[in-house]
């Protein structure tokens, strides 16, 4: 505590209850990711901290970001995986194509999302905002069914050498071990 107001760092330390792990199959359109789990953190940021989210991200190597909101339709990346941090308002997102799983992202909520994956907006509040961001700064592609060449495509997609939030260790480099 300094002047009698508690101080945070830019993240709050990452516990196993603060973290959300759902797999997906392949739903027919959306491939979805065979081998990696989508995960799911919890507050990592609050309201003194989320305007620092985007240099965490860059010094973790995940960049080539931008800030708005997610797309209202099913959407997947086939050429890198991506974070999403909700830095203003909450939505209810739903990840893994029509028949997935639903969840609320609030400000200072994250998904990792790794390739392949589904992903759209439900509904959200007007102000609902997020930061996207890729390892390695990679390009990606935006598509809304697989076609022959997508199970490829995603099988080539590196892994991330960096947690988006704490860096070389991290719940997401457990996770997403081969």
């Amino acid at each position: 505590m300094m002047n009698g107001k508690q101080t945070y760092t830019e993240v709050k330390t990452v516990q196993k209850e603060d973290i959300q792990v759902l797999y997906f199959e392949d739903d027919g359109r959306i491939p979805n990711n065979p081998n990696l789990p989508l995960v799911i953190y919890k507050a990592v940021f609050n309201e003194e901290t989320v305007q620092k989210a985007e240099s965490v991200l860059r010094r973790h190597d995940w960049s080539n970001s931008w800030t708005g909101g997610v797309f209202p339709y099913h959407h997947f990346h086939s050429t890198t995986h991506e974070v999403l941090v909700a830095v203003k308002g909450n939505a209810v997102l739903r990840f893994g194509g029509e028949q997935g799983a639903d969840a609320v992202l609030q400000m200072g909520d994250a998904a990792v999302i790794p390739a392949g994956t589904g992903h759209k907006k439900l509904s959200g509040s007007s102000d609902f905002t997020v930061i996207g961001a890729y390892p390695g700064g990679r390009q990606y592609d935006t598509k809304t069914e697989k076609n022959d060449r997508t199970s490829e495509e995603i099988s080539r997609v590196p892994l991330p050498e960096c947690d988006p939030f704490t860096g070389k260790s991290g719940p997401l480099l457990k996770l997403w071990e081969k």
